[in-house]
Parts: structure tokens; sequence; C-alpha cells
């Protein structure tokens, strides 16, 4: 992340001014890169001299899908992550997954050594047939693994909600954020241990610690409250990116695909982006420049049909 400077980053703010033992470290083998079996050890040395430390609490097999869990059953990678166990290295060794309840119930099945498993779950995706954060998560229970939660908020779509939205929520509790439900929805999901939350500022910070601290779990009113404001979510017709910018590793047209989503989204809801787009088109591909490649749209965690939303956006803005 962040042109590969996030490991460095947090060497130097948190790493070299406190006690290893105060923090807890994740990282992740991030499996698209490996190319072959040497470079599991290349790459995790590199992130622990990176990160300047000499165990992680928690590591990762970044992203597992189909393609993926194929390719590095392939390459020793499930025997050198519980070596590196074996060796104090790891403390506990799980894996990300962006794929069908029936994938992750092979890779469960098959590897029973992992501790964890980290699962995109959130209110909006828990009935997407694309995502199956609900079949996902059944799945979870079903093995009896524990459960770290990732987009919860969706990359911010459910803190930016239509107005309807955070109307039913206000009228609910007047004292809790937007963000605040879907967190909470999440957390309060049985057998999870860990939700992560992206913050981008202080405020972000406090609010979340504000009712996380002494956590509080969802009562079945509000659980159905959730549920209606999915439903409402639903029939808008935004593209559901979260700018992770998987997508944007290598295509062959240069377009900032997550940019210009973020564009046609803010545009529906009455923001004029038309001269943010032609700003960013200056050094980038517009949207119109996609070959249709389909690069993008396998590595996609949202299952997006990009090359038909880049059509969206190019239509929207007319160029």
């Amino acid at each position: 992340y962040h042109d590969f400077k996030s490991e460095i980053a947090m060497r130097e703010a948190l790493v070299k001014r406190h006690p290893r033992g105060t923090y807890t470290v994740a990282s992740k083998l991030p499996t698209m890169f490996l190319k072959e079996t040497s470079d599991n050890e290349r790459i995790f040395s590199e992130q622990m001299e990176k990160c300047g430390v000499d165990y992680f609490d928690y590591y990762l097999l970044h992203s597992l899908n189909e393609q993926l869990y194929k390719k590095i059953s392939g390459m020793g990678t499930f025997e050198f992550v519980a070596q590196k166990k074996k060796e104090g290295k790891v403390k506990k060794v799980g894996f990300s997954f962006h794929d069908s309840a029936e994938m992750l119930e092979r890779i469960l099945s098959q590897h029973p050594e992992m501790d964890f498993v980290q699962l995109q779950i959130n209110y909006l995706d828990w009935e997407n047939e694309g995502i199956q954060s609900r079949k996902c998560f059944e799945t979870a229970r079903k093995h009896n693994i524990p459960i770290i939660i990732m987009e919860p908020v969706k990359g911010g779509t459910l803190a930016n909600v239509p107005p309807l939205v955070k109307k039913l929520f206000k009228e609910q509790d007047a004292n809790m954020s937007v963000p605040s439900w879907a967190i909470r929805y999440a957390a309060s999901l049985e057998g999870v241990f860990m939700v992560l939350s992206g913050m981008s500022n202080m405020e972000q910070l406090l609010d979340n610690m504000s009712y996380m601290e002494n956590f509080t779990p969802l009562t079945n009113e509000e659980i159905k409250l959730v549920h209606k404001a999915a439903e409402i979510l639903k029939d808008d017709t935004l593209i559901p990116c979260t700018a992770c910018r998987y997508c944007t590793e290598g295509c062959p047209a240069n377009i900032p695909i997550p940019d210009y989503f973020g564009l046609y989204n803010a545009d529906r809801q009455s923001v004029n982006s038309l001269s943010y787009y032609e700003n960013l088109k200056k050094e980038h591909g517009k949207a119109s420049a996609c070959i249709e490649c389909g690069q993008c749209e396998t590595i996609c965690p949202q299952h997006i049909k990009i090359i038909e939303d880049l059509k969206k956006v190019s239509k929207k803005f007319a160029i």
C-alpha cells in the first residue's frame, strides 16, 4: 500500500517509538506478486525488515479466490507460513478472502490449521450474491474459525448514505453517527473478534472509540432497522466501488478506474464532477479508452462489471 511505503511509515511512527509488546502488527503475503516458490521467503524477509519487527502478530495470505488459491497451493505457500509460525516469526496465520462460500468451504476443509479468516461483511453486502457476506459468514461459523471483518463501511459507502437512510438512523438514535451503524452491525455478529475500520482523521477515530470501547451489540429491533436501510440503498444505482485500486495495477489504458467511479457516484448525488473528470483524464486514460481486456474484473474484490460501468462513466460525462 502507498507505493510500498506503508511498512516503512509504520516502522518509523510505531515500532521505533513503542515497546514491541504494547501493540500488534498484521501484514499480508501478496499472493498476486508470487511468481516462484522462492518469492515466499524473499517477500516475507523484506516485510520484516521494512516493518522493523522480528515477528508478526497476524499474517495473512492476501485476497484468496479460486485462482490465487490454486496458484499458492502449488508454490508451498501454506507450508511456508506454517513453518514461520513454528519458528515464532508469526503468531497467528490466516487469510483474507474474496470469493464464494463454496470456495471458502473448500479452503477451510483443506486447511483447518488456519487461525482466522478475514471476510468482507457489511449490511449492504449481507445478501449480495456476488460478495456472499452472509453465506461466507455462515461457512466460517460452521468451521468455528475466528473472523476478522473488513469493509464494514464498504469503503465509506455506508458513511455517506442518501438522506432517507440518514433520517432513518437519526430518528432511531440522534447521538449515533451514520457509520457507527455499519460497524456495530458487523461487530455484533457471533464469532467476530475484530472489525477493521478505515479512518481518515481524528474525528472518525474518536467516533469509533466512543461506541467500541464499551461495545454493546445491536438489538433485534436495530438489526431490522439496518436491514431496512440496506433495502433502501439497494434501490440506488451507484457503483459499489471501495477504491481498493487493485484494478489499476497494470491497466493497459492507464485508466484511474476507482477515481472515475467515485466521480460518477458523486455526480449522481448532485455533486458536479465534470471538472474533476476533465482534470483526471489529462494525465490518465479516459473512461472510453478501455480496451475491454477484462484484467481488472478478474481481480476486483467487489465483482464489479467494470467494463460496463466504465461505459456508464463515459456516457455520464459525454466524453
